[in-house]
């Protein structure tokens, strides 16, 4: 639930700002921002897993009551993160030009102001690596409270520093220089907040190489999934900014970045499985799949009526929030993106069981894989159905991404406990809701229409849930959570 909150309010932030930089900025320009978030997020491809491994083993030696190698294992980690960082800002800094003049087609005008754009992204690259090493700390510690008040802050400022500047008039150059100077500031609190939880830390800096070869082991595989998940995850964008227009970026962008956001249930879920799968292991294979099969059931439930609402009313929500032209061009892309996150949602769990097992080799392999089919595949639906083809291409590739992952991690759980605990009633009542919210949507009806039927199926759905697929316990604890929520409430 915190991490949630913590992803919550940034989205809120973001669905609120964004139309007015658009309209600020112009459509060009922001889709040269659009491109400038996309590349601070496939920054983590140069971290070569090392936060993700810090999480990991740091959480093994607490289960383990081991602390005495945490202090080595955390500045270890920063340290080489520090330097993966700043190897990585000569690359970018040097491909600046590369990318403005010939990767992506931007107008001539704004050719200058992207290339000085990129080259502060490539300044920001040593604080993105260096917080994620120190992030993946505090979520070992299941700190989550700690993390997400610098989520909440960084994220939010992500689209407030954007909008601050296009009313004071700051072209993309320097609204990005600001969004460096804000992920400064938030690695700057995420290690004062790591010296607090760990006051051991601050007995001094400790490196260890033996250390180094056991996050590089690990981070191996994990930073070919570094190096190819981003890919796969900005690899419509780039195809979209490079076969047709920076403006189709943003007509991408935008629907995009609003349906992806519904993914902040399954993302908050699987913050908290990984370090406790990592906990768990294979030493209790009860409690294993029982924290297995009700997360996937969960995200089902909590997902499904979310996102057949989004797809309903795509038109109108992107009327109201964008306007009458991204309404007309950006609904079907929309719509396809949203079936692609529902199918997806519940493989969070799958892919937090497989590298908290240890196992990132399986899903760096399945990655490869799925690249290697993606690549030809975005290529030719971008190029014959613009940017309708890039959702489609995006929603098969995440279907297939589902499918692999659920049947790598058949490796470790039997999959017949796929179906206790309610999961395959869970199953067959989100069909039923899919296929019942599909009806309003074909027969092309009123917004009030739409409504109503749309209200009166969600309250089948919520009453088939509670009486067929969740369980005693289930029951009592979402009971239980209501009754001291509004207790908390009241107080």
């Amino acid at each position: 639930m915190i991490n949630f909150v913590g992803q919550f309010i940034p989205l809120v932030v973001g669905v609120a700002s964004i139309p007015v930089v658009i309209r600020g900025m112009g459509v060009d320009s922001f889709g040269i921002l659009s491109l400038a978030w996309m590349l601070l997020g496939y920054f983590t491809l140069f971290d070569l897993g090392i936060g993700r491994a810090t999480t990991k083993f740091i959480a093994e030696e607490l289960r383990n009551g081991v602390t005495e190698r945490l202090r080595s294992l955390f500045w270890t980690s920063c340290a080489m993160n520090l330097l993966l960082g700043l190897i990585g800002g000569v690359v970018v800094a040097t491909l600046t030009s590369f990318f403005a003049q010939s990767v992506f087609r931007i107008p001539p005008a704004l050719i200058e102001t992207a290339e000085q754009t990129f080259f502060v992204l490539a300044l920001s690259l040593p604080i993105v690596l260096v917080s994620t090493a120190l992030r993946g700390t505090l979520e070992a510690a299941h700190r989550f409270d700690y993390v997400n008040i610098v989520v909440v802050v960084s994220s939010s400022l992500n689209y407030l520093l954007p909008l601050v500047g296009t009313l004071i008039g700051f072209n993309v150059r320097d609204i990005v220089l600001l969004l460096m100077v804000s992920r400064l500031a938030a690695a700057s609190v995420y290690l004062v907040l790591c010296l607090r939880v760990f006051p051991m830390f601050r007995e001094g800096v400790s490196f260890e190489p033996e250390i180094t070869k056991r996050l590089m082991s690990f981070g191996g595989w994990l930073s070919i999934s570094n190096v190819v998940h981003p890919f796969l995850v900005y690899l419509d964008r780039f195809m979209i900014g490079s076969t047709i227009s920076i403006a189709a970026v943003a007509y991408y962008t935008a629907p995009y970045e609003m349906v992806c956001r519904l993914l902040i249930l399954p993302t908050s879920l699987t913050m908290t499985l990984f370090p406790s799968f990592s906990s768990i292991g294979a030493a209790s294979k009860e409690d294993l799949t029982n924290l297995y099969v009700r997360s996937v059931k969960l995200l089902l439930l909590l997902m499904a009526p979310l996102v057949m609402l989004a797809i309903l009313f795509a038109g109108e929500i992107l009327h109201l929030w964008l306007g009458v032209e991204f309404a007309e061009k950006s609904t079907a892309v929309f719509q396809i993106l949203a079936i692609g996150v529902l199918v997806n949602s519940p493989a969070n769990v799958p892919y937090a069981l497989l590298q908290g097992f240890g196992r990132p080799d399986l899903t760096a392999k399945l990655h490869v894989l799925e690249l290697l089919l993606y690549v030809p595949l975005v290529w030719l639906l971008v190029k014959n159905m613009g940017i309708v083809g890039g959702a489609l291409a995006w929603t098969i590739r995440i279907m297939l991404d589902t499918l692999l992952l659920f049947a790598a991690s058949g490796r470790f759980m039997n999959l017949r406990f796929l179906f206790d605990h309610g999961l395959k009633r869970g199953i067959n009542v989100v069909l039923l809701l899919v296929c019942a919210l599909c009806v309003p949507l074909l027969l092309h009806v009123t917004i009030l229409v739409k409504a109503v039927i749309a209200a009166a199926i969600l309250i089948v759905f919520s009453l088939a849930s509670w009486r067929f697929v969740l369980d005693d316990a289930e029951r009592e604890f979402i009971t239980f959570a209501a009754r001291r929520l509004e207790s908390i409430t009241r107080e």
